[in-house]
Parts: C-alpha cells; structure tokens; sequence
C-alpha cells in the first residue's frame, strides 16, 4: 500500500503512515473544523491495511500536544482499529509522546492503556 502522507496544518495534525515500514506517525495539533471529515480517510485507509497484516510488528508514534473533544472520538476510533488488529495476532506497539508537564496528555494515554489493553503502551514524557 502507498504511504500516507499528510502534512501538518494550523488545526490538523502532520499525518505519516509508512506502511511498508509499518509505521503509524501522528504528531501535532488536531482541532479540525470537521475532525470526522479529516480523520475517516485516514481511518479508512488504515483499516484497510491493517486487513492484511498478517503477525506483523506495526509501531505507532503518537505526539499530539493539543486535540479536542471532536477529535477524541476520532482517535478512539483509530486506536479501536489497532487494538483489534493486536487481538488478531499482530504486535501494535503504541508510542506516547507528551510534554512532561502536560497532565491531561498524559492521562489521556493513561486511559488509552486502559481501554486498549491489547496494545503495547509505551509512554515517553518529553522535556521541553
């Protein structure tokens, strides 16, 4: 499949899917007008990847320092696909990037592990 690539904008966040790499990088901010609107495609797309990885070892860096509520549910939505393609036999290994004072980034990759247990959570605080 052909990489994915997205670059950041002022509301979106920079999008950059090696996919023969199996590498998943999302970094940025991300309060889209319509986060449903930019976030399908890209969902879509992984879907349709992760169909095929068979065993695989996939790594997906996440480094976002700001996302709204709309954009919540999209990630949701991106890390459910993961968490299920982990459950049918690959190794997702999920990497958290966060400012290390920034507590509500972090609770948020607290409440991922939570959910998607599956997933191998790996969470990194940043120093500025």
């Amino acid at each position: 499949m052909e990489p994915l690539f997205i670059a950041a904008s002022p509301t979106s966040p920079e999008i950059d899917f090696r996919f023969d790499q199996h590498t998943l990088s999302i970094k940025g901010e991300s309060y889209p007008e319509n986060a449903a609107a930019f976030y399908g495609p890209v969902i879509a797309r992984v879907r349709a990847w992760l169909e095929g990885c068979k065993d695989a070892a996939i790594t997906v860096n996440v480094s976002l320092a700001y996302f709204n509520s709309s954009s919540t549910k999209m990630l949701f939505t991106f890390f459910e696909a993961l968490n299920n393609a982990a459950m049918a036999g690959n190794q997702v290994r999920l990497n958290w990037y966060h400012d290390e004072d920034d507590d509500t980034i972090l609770e948020f990759g607290q409440e991922l592990q939570d959910d998607f247990g599956a997933l191998d959570f790996h969470d990194h605080a940043v120093s500025n």
